[in-house]
């Protein structure tokens, strides 16, 4: 099996959205930075490297008109 190489960032980024997920809020792009210490616009790189490592994935507001922005979710592993 193939381990994926993640950044410092990367790892950073990862760990917070599985901390978000256990306390059950939900890993919108503030909270995400909130607890990384990071601007929402230092995490678009790493959310997008995330994704196509498929470690996270994206999921949009089912709702109109309730979008409060992206929600970042970790994937399961198999």
């Amino acid at each position: 099996m193939q381990q994926l190489q993640l950044s410092d960032v990367e790892e950073l980024v990862y760990v917070a959205i599985g901390a978000l997920e256990a306390r059950g809020q939900v890993p919108f792009p503030d909270a995400i930075a909130a607890e990384t210490g990071l601007t929402e616009e230092e995490l678009v790189v790493p959310l997008h490297e995330l994704g196509e490592k498929n470690l996270l994935h994206r999921e949009d507001s089912p709702l109109a008109g309730l979008d409060f922005g992206p929600r970042w979710c970790t994937s399961m592993l198999a």
